[in-house]
């Protein structure tokens, strides 16, 4: 097993897509049900896991994330786990603390994209589809298993129907509300970029009106343009797929391993922390600092200093005027002064 793979980005990409064959497999029963009108969907699908195995790979096996992986997957089922995941993935308490606007933008941009992908990837591989039983029923089939019975005009339908549709407005809520504030705020117009910042949130927004497009021709317009708008969506789809793992979008699939870095710091910070070696004050745990004098070893990037002590074992402010003495000859670490905050507004 060694030499049959060109490298473990390669094992990896091979274990996933067979898997994902052979639920789809299963799903289908067996190939009896495919819908070709989702194949494109399924070819951009394959193609984003590819570039999010090699981005994924690519960050996890440096040797600071390595560590925060490894020791943070075995800290998994600690008491505080299930709180630290609902207020990283499900509700966003962090980006809550930096406002309410904010706090909306991101609940409505990420559960929005979230919730459509729920809804896209079981149709997608033929993980979940609808046949019609008797007259006005619609059975729903998850994994080539009959699971439920709704009435094809009842509120669960509505629902099973509108899925896109209502994470579509929840996009382009989240997205309008987001480039309002690219537009307005200061800092976010000094610091953004075209292709990072808002390429984006147009391909959002491009995605969810095409795709509201298409509603409105079946349920007004009699299908009319139907073939143009349902080919323009799904190239848009397939492109946003394929860029995903290599833009800032990015982000939403490599936001679970924010749950391993809490872990990470919670645990080992209730084992013991790290005092400054200038002003003695406890600024990070134990475990955390030695992980970065071994992890700067590993890189070959000595910052053992002549006073006798890793540069890494500063806190912020004392290695910011440890930095300052070296280049002025003035000693402003030794200074007991406690540092302004630099972000205070005026």
């Amino acid at each position: 097993m060694n030499y049959l793979f060109a490298s473990k980005v390669a094992k990896r990409a091979f274990i996933i897509i067979a898997c994902l064959f052979v639920l789809s497999y299963v799903g289908t029963r067996f190939f009896t049900h495919i819908d070709l009108a989702l194949y494109g969907y399924m070819v951009g699908t394959l193609v984003f896991i590819g570039g999010f195995l090699y981005r994924f790979s690519a960050w996890g096996d440096r040797p600071p994330t390595n560590v925060i992986l490894k020791k943070g997957l075995r800290l998994l089922f600690r008491k505080s786990t299930a709180n630290t995941t609902v207020d990283h993935l499900a509700i966003y308490r962090f980006i809550w603390n930096r406002g309410w606007y904010r706090w909306t933008q991101h609940i409505l941009l990420g559960w929005g994209c979230i919730l459509a992908a729920f809804v896209t990837f079981p149709l997608v591989f033929g993980w979940m589809y609808f046949t019609m039983t008797d007259n006005g029923y619609y059975q729903v089939v998850f994994m080539g298993v009959d699971v439920l019975t709704v009435q094809a005009d009842g509120w669960v339908a509505f629902l099973f129907y509108n899925a896109l549709n209502i994470t579509a407005f929840m996009v382009i809520g989240g997205a309008v509300m987001a480039l309002y504030r690219r537009f307005k705020n200061m800092q976010a117009r000094a610091e953004q970029s075209f292709v990072y910042d808002f390429l984006p949130l147009y391909l959002l927004l491009f995605i969810s009106v095409t795709g509201l497009m298409l509603t409105a021709s079946n349920m007004f317009l009699g299908g009319f343009g139907h073939p143009v708008i349902s080919v323009t969506h799904q190239f848009a789809v397939i492109v946003t797929l394929i860029y995903l793992p290599f833009g800032k979008l990015a982000h939403i699939p490599f936001r679970p391993m924010s749950v391993f870095a809490r872990n990470y710091r919670e645990h080992y910070g209730e084992q013991g922390m790290k005092k400054c070696k200038v002003c003695s004050n406890e600024f990070v745990s134990a475990e955390q600092s030695a992980d970065v004098i071994n992890v700067l070893g590993k890189n070959e990037m000595a910052f053992q200093m002549e006073e006798g002590f890793h540069l890494a074992e500063l806190c912020l402010p004392c290695r910011r005027k440890y930095r300052m003495f070296r280049f002025t000859g003035v000693p402003t670490h030794e200074i007991n002064a406690r540092e302004a905050n630099q972000h205070a507004k005026g």
